[in-house]
């Protein structure tokens, strides 16, 4: 009996063995199938930055800021809900669409902006896309309690552009019907889809429905369907997508639930995708969820299936191939919309690390329905439809479902530097100064090369936000020991705040300097400030600070002359960053924060009064 019981064990034993190796090899094979993680970096969402290191030189440019009580200072427009953009790069251009409601989601009226830019860093005043669009009085919403009353539709879109064969540029969004806040436009119940051209001198053809939802009636509309236009091109460019499954696909959430057009029918949210070498196509959705596909979207070889190792919630995930023939997704990497993070591949389906993108929450500015903090809901640019000259990976997100951004990513995607920084801004070549810092540059609290008092180049940050900041960041070799220095001239000294920090490579401060407002150079040493010296508004002043994390003292020197010795308030690993910034730092909101914020904030939409400071240099060295 004992040796039948050890001979059942050991049975079990090898049968659990080769449960398990089969499981294990059920695992290596999905892992080579479909895009995973690998990487051992992970975001701590305590931090707005997610503690995550910076790829190298992105550009975070916000392009549009809410405002109510001044419309005529955000180009004429009160509405203070912006989310859900599109881009777009054709004819040389950049174009940038996003929907617009008057305070929160789903709540109508809305209506379609677009913006241009030549360069990705100056755009247009937004120009009414597609505008407002009336339901008829006593419409009823299958389903849905309720008669129609006065009521708009809501516009929502998962797909903005698409360039046809014959290189004709057609703008996309979708009209849909919320009867009340709480109601789901997208649930294959609105109007339909709507394209119309962008020409390229900038004027714009009729808009036209693309695609009805079955439930409504199109005698009902306020614009033709598209094939009663009498130009062939535009007829043969909207034939176009609806041949083309990958297009198609991004349209399943408002789509008729039966949808012959669309391939997969299961309503999974906020579809991109890029290609393999080989032709195969990857497709990522909400929730990080991924699956395969062997014939250009058509079918999939699974059900969408959360990808491996990553970490995303319901917040979009955009994917692309990029132009050094790598793959980047870019996404929040936790269930929050923070921090906003690159994950680079080879291969296109192993994801090996985690850099930051984006780790700033500007201050929510107007409550809303649905409105949630951090960036988020990002998106590039759509095989196809174009490539910016500069070969870098260009995105759009909005800030808070308020304010509209675009990103900039240095290609090929960097973290690390070797060689001391020695950087005269005036002696660089034109657009090359700040090819190595990140910036975060709000309309209001600019970050860019401008001229300083004295002519020459230098970096400028200027901050009339009393909400937001300008901020600068340069990645500098990891050392415990260094000498960082910088040429700096405040043009005032009776208002401000500019903030130096000496950060390590999870954005974490050993110290930190400050120019304040009541004309005192100071430094942070622990719960107290420490005074240096006082300043003066139009002076240059050469700053060499002497770091040592070991001794945890820096010396300060300015204009050659000794201002003493100063104690790190925290302890570091290495100075891997130094940061430059307009503002305190932020800590809200957090992981606690109440989901919804159903008040506005005081007196968002007036400027104060600006300050402005001129970085001329930055070196770093030993000693």
């Amino acid at each position: 009996m004992i040796q039948q019981r050890k001979t059942m064990t050991k049975l079990k034993t090898y049968t659990s063995g080769l449960i398990t190796l089969a499981l294990l090899g059920s695992l290596s094979l999905q892992a080579q199938d479909t895009v995973h993680y690998t990487g051992t970096t992970l975001s701590n969402v305590d931090y707005h930055h997610g503690q995550l290191s910076p790829a190298i030189g992105v550009h975070n440019i916000q392009v549009f800021r809410a405002n109510r009580e001044h419309p005529e200072l955000a180009d004429g427009f009160s509405w203070t809900y912006n989310h859900a953009p599109m881009l777009a790069y054709w004819n040389n251009t950049f174009f940038l669409e996003y929907l617009s409601d008057p305070v929160g989601e789903h709540i109508p009226p809305s209506q379609t902006l677009l913006h241009t830019s030549k360069d990705g860093y100056n755009w247009s005043k937004p120009v009414i896309l597609f505008p407002q669009y009336k339901i008829p009085d006593g419409w009823k919403k299958e389903g849905y309690p309720g008669v129609a009353k006065d009521l708009y539709a809501t516009m929502h879109q998962r797909v903005g552009f698409y360039v046809s064969k014959k290189q004709r540029l057609l703008a996309l969004a979708y009209y849909g019907i919320a009867m009340d806040a709480k109601d789901d436009p997208n649930d294959g119940k609105g109007i339909g889809r709507v394209v119309r051209e962008i020409k390229k001198d900038g004027s714009f053809g009729q808009i036209y429905f693309l695609r009805y939802n079955s439930t409504w009636d199109p005698k009902k509309s306020q614009f033709p369907f598209y094939t009663k236009s009498k130009d062939k091109g535009f007829v043969q460019a909207c034939n176009e997508i609806l041949d083309n499954p990958l297009m198609m696909q991004q349209m399943v959430e408002e789509a008729d639930r039966n949808d012959p057009l669309i391939p997969f029918k299961r309503p999974v949210k906020a579809f991109s995708y890029y290609h393999l070498p080989d032709g195969r196509v990857v497709g990522l959705w909400k929730h990080a969820l991924t699956s395969v596909s062997d014939n250009g979207g058509k079918s999939w070889k699974y059900d969408p299936l959360r990808a491996p190792g990553f970490v995303n919630s319901n917040a979009k995930i955009w994917g692309q191939r990029m132009s050094d023939g790598r793959y980047a997704t870019v996404y929040n990497p936790s269930e929050f919309r923070w921090p906003l993070a690159v994950s680079t591949s080879d291969n296109g389906l192993e994801y090996k690390d985690l850099l930051l993108v984006n780790g700033e929450i500007s201050p929510m500015r107007y409550g809303g329905n649905y409105k949630s903090y951090g960036p988020q809901y990002i998106r590039g640019i759509l095989e196809g439809n174009g490539t910016p000259p500069d070969r870098n990976m260009w995105l759009t997100y909005s800030m808070n479902k308020e304010d509209i951004w675009v990103a900039k990513v240095p290609v090929p995607v960097i973290s690390k530097v070797s060689a001391p920084v020695n950087e005269v801004f005036n002696q660089m070549p034109a657009g090359n100064e700040l090819n190595y810092w990140n910036i975060f540059s709000p309309l209001w609290a600019s970050a860019k090369i401008e001229k300083a008092p004295d002519g020459s180049k230098a970096l400028t940050l200027r901050d009339k936000d009393r909400y937001d900041y300008a901020k600068a960041e340069r990645v500098i070799p990891a050392a415990k020991k260094v000498a960082v220095e910088f040429s700096i001239i405040p043009a005032q000294s009776d208002k401000g705040s500019l903030q130096i920090e000496f950060v390590d490579a999870k954005g974490i401060p050993a110290s930190r300097l400050i120019f304040n407002a009541e004309g005192q150079f100071e430094a942070k040493v622990g719960y107290r400030n420490s005074g240096i010296m006082k300043y003066e508004a139009g002076k240059q002043y050469n700053i060499r600070i002497e770091l040592d994390r070991d001794k945890r003292i820096y010396n300060v020197i300015v204009n050659g002359e000794t201002r003493g010795a100063k104690l790190q308030f925290a302890p570091v690993a290495a100075f891997e960053r130094v940061v430059f910034r307009t503002g305190d730092v932020r800590r809200f909101p957090n992981a606690d924060t109440p989901t919804d914020q159903n008040y506005d904030l005081k007196d968002p939409g007036t400027p104060v009064s600006e300050a402005v400071y001129y970085i001329k240099s930055f070196k770093t060295s030993s000693y």
